[in-house]
């Protein structure tokens, strides 16, 4: 059987509802990892996927946050948060908060979870630390899953550039998160436990960007990152016959600033 996973950044679901539905019409995956949805698990548009065939599992608390497992092969043993996720205490909080950043289902033959690392912000700022955390509470979660014979992966918008060439000029993010030894190294850490980075095929220019900011006409001039990743477990990435990043999702007006990116198996 064939089955097509994707993963989306749709930056506020509630705002990109029809170019979301549209796309699930086009590109028909049988399942749909989202991140930073910005409205709340009862305020997701079960009702509007469900029209097109998909159960859904949202979390999410309203805010810049929240994530979902979109499917229509299926969709059993949910789980919300990582095992032992740690919370983010902000400078002005009494007590740390444990975000909505993941959510896992089983999906027909496949496993997967949906996760929305924390930014980082900057190199000296607590929400690194918390992002260095949250990598690390990642790695220890899936690493059941990861050794297991079913086809899994951990899908997502990992604010994370793997390699230099994963960013339209690494000079110019010099000091700054998405690149650094540590943030690579939480990577790396996943491979280590036997995930594997599963790279796309760009449908232009050389290199597979799935990020680009609003600001400064970055997607027209090609100023991008790849970010949204997903790494897998030998079974699923044994199984992969094709990927790309659908950069026509990116285009127009009313867009969210990621891509999809768009992962197909023979299993």
């Amino acid at each position: 059987m064939t089955v097509r996973i994707a993963t989306w950044n749709i930056n506020s679901v509630t705002a990109r509802l029809p170019k979301l539905l549209e796309w699930l019409e086009s590109a028909k995956p049988d399942v749909l990892c989202l991140q930073e949805l910005k409205c709340t698990t009862e305020a997701f548009p079960a009702e509007a996927v469900g029209e097109l065939g998909y159960e859904s599992a949202a979390h999410g608390t309203g805010r810049w946050n929240g994530v979902a497992v979109l499917s229509r092969i299926g969709l059993d043993d949910v789980v919300r948060d990582l095992p032992g996720q740690p919370g983010y205490l902000a400078e002005d909080a009494m007590l740390p908060v444990i975000e909505p950043r993941a959510v896992a289902a089983t999906c027909g033959p496949v496993r997967v979870w949906s996760v929305y690392v924390p930014n980082g912000r900057e190199v000296d700022h607590a929400h690194y630390r918390y992002k260095l955390e949250w990598l690390a509470a990642l790695r220890d979660a899936v690493r059941e899953d990861t050794a297991g014979a079913r086809p899994f992966a951990v899908l997502g918008d990992y604010n994370i550039a793997p390699a230099d060439e994963d960013v339209y000029d690494i000079a110019a993010f010099e000091g700054l998160t998405h690149v650094t030894a540590p943030e690579r190294a939480a990577l790396t850490a996943l491979q280590e436990i036997g995930l594997q980075d599963v790279v796309p095929r760009p449908l232009k220019y050389d290199h597979p960007y799935t990020y680009w900011d609003y600001r400064q006409l970055a997607f027209p001039k090609n100023r991008g990152m790849r970010i949204d990743l997903t790494y897998a477990n030998k079974p699923f990435a044994d199984a992969v016959s094709d990927s790309y990043v659908d950069r026509e999702a990116r285009k127009g007006k009313g867009t969210s600033d990621h891509a999809p990116v768009v992962v197909d198996l023979d299993l």
